[in-house]
């Protein structure tokens, strides 16, 4: 699996695809704090990102791939 949930923390691991947006969905709408660590992320699909545009949560770590971080800060109006 390419998103593991731990406690109020998510870990976004290798390419994390559409198949995954819908239980993120569901695992974020029970949470009041969540965090979440993209360190291990390589990609992330755009239905995920969309998720995560629509709540509120904290970043614990950012992707390895400058790309990827600066495409995830900017969706979601962090720098």
């Amino acid at each position: 699996m390419t998103i593991e949930f731990k406690k109020n923390q998510v870990f976004f691991k290798n390419e994390v695809g559409v198949e995954e947006a819908e239980l993120l969905l569901e695992w974020l709408q029970k949470k009041t704090a969540p965090k979440a660590d993209f360190s291990a992320c390589t990609h992330l699909h755009a239905a995920n990102l969309q998720v995560l545009m629509a709540t509120t949560l904290t970043i614990t770590a950012w992707p390895v791939d400058e790309t990827l971080t600066v495409w995830l800060q900017s969706a979601l109006g962090v720098s």
